[in-house]
């Protein structure tokens, strides 16, 4: 794909979400225009307009661009996504277009990090069920001994990653001090050495998940991972071990998940994710007392937006120079 100087070139930032955090910041097209200032740079603030703006677009920064919408780009050489999970882009055009793609691959590290940490911890010592029992002012400290699982450390537990990415990493170094055993499985088997105990293929899923103690869901959206965990593989788990989502709704089997907790058959789930978004009042896991939910928030941090500027300034400057871009996509793999 034939690179542009600045002067050549124009960048389209075009991003809206009901969650007003996952908006880009006017600061971001005002931070590129003062490095470049040669270079044309639109900033769409909502889906209004856009279809004017697409034709002489050559960088397109968003998270969506419907096939309709990407037929009125013939200009387009490169798209960098503001959100790490790309299937919705992964349509036949785009991926037989030759066009560079990037995503947002490391930006949220820290904060699901620090979430899944979080939630882990809470897990293990039942907060949740501490919550409850606070709100009835009742001191359950026999209850919580009686009920199973019953309150554990996290010390010596096996955390296996289904998808060992940079969110994995991330977890990784920061629950190692804790004693946790780091096992994971990836596509290829491969990734992660020093920060794993082991590292198995994804053939071998089913032969390791009655060996975790916390299952965490963290692959990335593909043709092949969807509703990836259903009824066998949660029968596969411990009664006592919990299942953690916080890639997408979409890999796990949502009404095979709900059938698993209510008969028990696992500890738990603690889910960022839902098949549908936001999650419907009626849907059986908010009224199921062993299923954690947090409204898609292990990402939230103020210092999202600071990371994905200087994510997208520095793949411009590698851009301009001619270099490899970070964070490209595979899109034969789709991720």
């Amino acid at each position: 794909m034939t690179r542009t100087a600045p002067a050549e070139t124009k960048l389209l930032i075009c991003v809206w979400h009901r969650f007003s955090l996952w908006n880009p910041p006017p600061e971001m097209a005002a931070r590129i225009r003062e490095r470049w200032p040669a270079m044309r740079v639109a900033h769409l603030p909502k889906f209004e307009g856009l279809e004017r703006e697409l034709p002489d677009t050559d960088i397109f920064v968003g998270f969506s661009l419907r096939p309709e919408q990407f037929a009125l780009a013939p200009k387009l050489k490169w798209l960098h996504s503001t959100a790490a999970g790309i299937g919705q882009l992964m349509y036949p055009e785009l991926r037989a277009s030759g066009i560079e793609v990037t995503n947002a691959r490391g930006v949220h590290a820290i904060p699901m990090a620090e979430h899944i940490l979080g939630t882990l911890i809470a897990l293990a010592r039942r907060f949740p069920d501490c919550v409850r029992y606070q709100q009835q002012a009742r001191w359950a400290q026999q209850d919580l001994w009686n009920a199973a699982p019953r309150p554990r450390e996290l010390h010596g537990q096996v955390l296996l990653f289904i998808g060992f990415g940079a969110i994995g990493h991330a977890v990784a170094r920061v629950a190692q001090p804790l004693g946790v055993r780091i096992w994971a499985v990836t596509r290829s088997g491969q990734g992660g050495a020093g920060l794993a105990e082991k590292i198995f293929p994804i053939t071998k899923l089913h032969d390791v998940l009655p060996e975790a103690h916390f299952v965490i869901l963290a692959a990335p959206e593909t043709p092949d991972t969807r509703r990836m965990m259903g009824v066998r593989e949660f029968a596969r788990m411990k009664s006592s071990a919990y299942f953690i989502n916080v890639a997408r709704g979409a890999l796990v089997d949502e009404s095979a998940l709900i059938a698993a907790l209510e008969r028990r058959a696992i500890a738990g789930a603690a889910l960022d994710v839902a098949s549908q978004e936001p999650l419907p009042p009626e849907s059986p896991l908010w009224r199921l007392d062993n299923a954690f939910i947090t409204p898609h928030m292990s990402a939230v941090s103020e210092e999202l937006w600071a990371r994905q500027t200087a994510l997208l300034m520095t793949n411009l400057e590698r851009w301009f120079n001619g270099e490899e871009l970070l964070n490209r996509v595979d899109l034969e793999r789709g991720y």
